[in-house]
């Protein structure tokens, strides 16, 4: 309904494809496909036929005269333009250039269409009352065309709620989860003044603006209304139907002996008006449901926080450690929570899992810290230059006095800090891998670089199916160095089993250095980074049950940490050059830049173990140690500077 209710008010006003999409996306808290472009995506005809059996279906339905395909559309379907899949729809693609069906002409125009300043303002605002309020009042075309939208949606909702939902939190969810709006039309109403907008919407109504003249129902228009979901519950329109999701007077569940549409009798009054969340063995699962507006969380019982990680639990002595930072970037202060929560965990509980309140798991380590950290002017000569002045006389070796000491003895006091921050993730990623207590990292979103590797050393991997994993640092000119290029030598080794390493190393080494990122928890496995023995859920409300359910199941067998790999084999200078030669052909044909190759050589010559014969045995602190100066030689690099400044700048990589 809400796409047709687009549609309408889009063709009134006049607004093209494009405009609509501009203003019906992020601004609103939906997907970048926004309006027609998701169209597209579904398949024009796909959407044709649903409005077709609404149509046929709900004769009764005080919109069906809306419910019909725009001619537009029916031209569309018989030209055989059925959105992305034919290649052609309301957008089509030719070479670079996106067009946009341009409804006045007939033809395809290219696609330029935004949203105007002064509405881009309104809904930037992030008051929802104001926001509504301001485009309400408007006279501007696209400011009426968004409050319009809103509108009739509204109105929809709450007329049809009684036939279409049991509850007013069944319908947001439903909306949230297979639209992908950030939030629900009546947590959006609710959060705007339920009485405020029921007041415009009659108004509107009484002036013939809305779609149709049915009143608003009883219920929505209650003086003393405030929304609809509270702490206690959703409203529902059906407050005497028996409810085989709410246990009884003695909390017990009734299962089916009642038939659906009955009187609940004794229970009747717990379901007046409001409806809780369902109390259904498998909602047991989802230990912090999907929160509505007027819903309370709380996140058990702290242990200790501060404005950048809390460590908490539930009374299971399982440790819960929750960041708190944007995006769960891994700063200082986060790195020295992880720490002490390793301790408390080890000297008070049972198990840690990492956890976050909400996705993603970590964007990896914050950028911004750690070039602050090496961009501070020092006395004489700017840090990078004194850097690179170190680092020229230091030998490529880890042994014998020579690497990272060297440069940091001639570098800065601020290059020092960074190095000791890079060290402080390498010692995390070993205790995490190592801890007297299991570790659950549990995955949901982006888990990228540094929390790639914090994700990868934990005892456990559990992660929800649209997670992405990936260890990223080649796309700012530099490597993983957090235990990321170690644990992959060392799961080659392994994988090995006494034979060639190199064909198991090969694959590891082309992730890494090519930065993949898994698009699902699946594909996480086929790549290696998820292991056999780590779980996938596919409800990320699950999530946090599943985590602590393995960390049960590993003490359950009385759980010890491994032992430190102290005999690693590895590829050695063979190796080194063999991936050399590879990358020297991508360089010479044009494939990779001359610092890619740089960064390839580096990555090449920590997984192989540095300058060693073929067939080696290192210790995992071997590996660590190289990755740790190759790093702190790549960031000398005025190439990688400006990779990392312009990731921060512009939020998306640069090949120079």
């Amino acid at each position: 309904f809400s796409m047709l209710a687009t549609m309408h008010h889009a063709q009134r006003l006049g607004l093209g494809f494009d405009v609509v999409d501009a203003l019906t996306g992020r601004y609103l808290g939906r997907p970048k496909s926004a309006t027609f472009r998701t169209l597209d995506v579904v398949g024009i005809d796909v959407f044709s036929h649903v409005v077709n059996t609404m149509r046929d279906n709900l004769a009764d339905d005080a919109w069906h005269s809306y419910f019909k395909s725009p001619d537009w559309m029916s031209k569309l379907i018989e030209q055989g333009a059925l959105g992305q899949k034919s290649k052609r729809g309301v957008y089509q693609k030719v070479g670079k250039e996106i067009q946009v069906l341009d409804l006045a002409s007939g033809a395809y125009r290219v696609s330029d269409g935004k949203a105007d300043d002064a509405v881009k303002d309104m809904l930037r605002e992030r008051d929802w009352s104001a926001k509504l309020g301001k485009l309400r009042d408007s006279d501007n075309p696209q400011a009426q065309f968004v409050w319009s939208i809103f509108r009739d949606t509204f109105h929809y909702c709450a007329t049809q709620l009684g036939s279409i939902a049991n509850n007013a939190r069944d319908l947001d969810l439903a909306v949230r989860w297979g639209f992908g709006w950030d939030t629900g039309p009546f947590e959006i109403w609710q959060a705007a003044g339920w009485q405020q907008v029921a007041g415009w919407i009659n108004a509107d109504i009484a002036a013939g603006k809305t779609m149709a003249g049915e009143p608003l129902p009883d219920w929505a228009t209650e003086v003393s209304r405030v929304g609809v979901h509270t702490a206690q519950g959703s409203y529902s329109p059906h407050p005497n139907l028996y409810n085989p999701h709410l246990p009884d007077a003695q909390g017990s569940m009734r299962g089916n002996e009642k038939p659906k549409g009955t009187l609940l009798g004794e229970n009747a009054e717990k379901l007046s008006g409001y409806q809780p969340r369902s109390a259904l063995p498998v909602y047991r699962r989802q230990l912090y449901p999907d929160a509505l507006l007027g819903e309370v969380r709380e996140y058990g019982e702290t242990v200790f926080e501060n404005e950048h990680v809390r460590l908490w639990h539930t009374g299971d002595n399982i440790a819960i450690l929750s960041f708190r930072s944007k995006l769960h970037t891994l700063g200082n202060e986060v790195l020295d929570g992880i720490l002490r929560a390793l301790d408390e965990a080890e000297a008070h509980f049972s198990a840690l899992v990492i956890w976050q309140t909400e996705p993603p798991f970590s964007a990896g380590a914050n950028l911004l810290q750690a070039m602050q950290g090496v961009q501070e002017p020092v006395p004489e000569a700017g840090m990078f230059g004194k850097l690179k002045q170190a680092a020229s006389r230091v030998k490529y070796t880890v042994a014998g006095g020579g690497g990272l000491g060297d440069v940091l003895n001639a570098a800065t006091g601020n290059v020092a800090r960074v190095a000791d921050v890079v060290e402080k993730f390498q010692i995390i990623s070993q205790r995490l891998k190592y801890s007297q207590v299991p570790t659950i990292a549990a995955v949901d979103g982006l888990a990228l670089g540094g929390g790639c590797e914090f994700a990868i050393h934990c005892t456990r991997l559990v992660a929800t199916l649209e997670s992405y994993i990936g260890l990223v640092e080649v796309g700012v000119g530099l490597l993983p160095a957090g235990g990321g290029c170690k644990e992959f030598a060392q799961r080659a080794a392994a994988e090995a089993r006494g034979g060639d390493i190199f064909p198991f190393l090969k694959r590891y080494f082309q992730m890494i250095a090519m930065g993949e990122v898994a698009k699902s928890a699946e594909m996480a496995r086929e790549m290696g980074f998820l292991k056999s023995s780590d779980r996938i859920v596919m409800n990320r409300f699950e999530l946090l049950h599943v985590a602590k359910e393995e960390a049960r199941a590993l003490n359950a067998t009385a759980y010890r940490p491994p032992l430190q790999n102290r005999q690693i084999p590895v590829a050695g200078r063979t190796g080194i050059a063999t991936f050399k030669a590879s990358m020297l052909n991508m360089r010479e044909g044009g494939f990779i830049s001359e610092h890619d190759y740089n960064i390839g050589c580096r990555v090449a010559e920590v997984m192989c173990g540095g300058d060693v014969e073929t067939g080696s045995l290192v210790d995992e602190q071997w590996l660590l140690d190289l990755e740790r100066r190759n790093f702190m030689e790549l960031i000398a690099t005025d190439k990688t500077r400006e990779r990392v400044e312009y990731m921060l700048k512009n939020g998306k990589p640069l090949r120079n």
